[in-house]
C-alpha cells in the first residue's frame, strides 16, 4: 500500500476542520472525466462526515492526454492567490465540458478576479512550479492516474465510489488510531 510522501501543510488547498480525525487527499486533473465524477462524490463524502473530515486537493494534470488541464490548474492556483481557490475549482469541474481559455476568463470575471493578471499568469506559467511540485509529490506517493485518493496518508486502492470511500473513512474513525490503515485478511496478535 502506497503512502503519502508529502505531508499536508498550510500550502495545500484545504477544506474542513484542521483538527479533523480523517484527512482525505485527492490528486486530480480538471480535464479528467473520472475526476468530474469524483468531484461530486468528494462533495457528498465531505457533507456526510462534516467536521470529522478534512479535504485536500492537489494538482495532477495529465498533460499528455489532457492538454487543457495545466492551464486550468494555473487558473485555480491564480484564484488561490486571491483567496478564491475552491470557487474556481468548483467552476472548473461544473463546466468541464467547456474547459478552455474562454471558460477560465469567464470564471475569473464571475469571481471578480483581474482578467489581465490571469492572462499574465497563463502566459508566464507563474504557478507551474507549484503544480509540478504537487505532481512530483503525487508520483513519489504512487499516483499514476486521476483521481487518486489518500485517507490519512494511505492510498485508497479501492474504487472512489461513495460507499467505498465512506466505508474506509468510517473504519478509520472507529480505529483507536485513525491514521492506521484498514487491515484486511489475517489478524496478527502479539503474545
Amino acid at each position: 500500500m502506497s503512502t503519502l510522501q508529502v505531508p499536508v501543510t498550510d500550502a495545500d488547498h484545504i477544506e474542513g476542520d484542521v483538527h479533523a480525525p480523517v484527512t482525505l487527499v485527492e490528486y486530480g486533473d480538471y480535464e479528467c472525466e473520472h475526476c468530474v465524477a469524483a468531484y461530486a462524490i468528494a462533495n457528498a463524502v465531505q457533507e456526510r462526515f462534516g467536521k470529522d473530515l478534512r479535504f485536500v486537493f492537489r494538482q495532477f494534470p495529465l498533460t499528455e492526454v489532457h492538454p487543457r488541464a495545466e492551464a486550468a490548474a494555473e487558473a485555480a492556483e491564480f484564484a488561490a492567490a486571491h483567496g478564491r481557490f475552491w470557487q474556481m475549482h468548483d467552476g472548473l469541474y461544473r463546466h468541464q465540458e467547456r474547459l478552455g481559455e474562454p471558460l477560465l476568463f469567464e470564471l475569473a470575471r464571475s469571481l471578480s478576479l483581474p482578467e489581465s493578471e490571469l492572462r499574465k499568469v497563463l502566459d508566464s506559467r507563474e504557478y507551474a512550479a507549484k503544480i509540478r511540485a504537487d505532481f512530483r509529490g503525487g508520483v513519489r506517493s504512487g499516483v499514476n492516474g486521476t483521481p487518486t485518493f489518500f485517507i490519512n496518508g494511505q492510498r485508497h486502492d479501492e474504487s472512489y465510489a461513495f460507499d467505498d470511500l465512506v466505508a474506509t473513512i468510517e473504519a478509520r474513525l472507529k480505529s483507536p488510531n485513525p491514521s492506521e490503515p484498514r487491515r484486511r485478511g489475517w489478524r496478527f496478535w502479539r503474545s
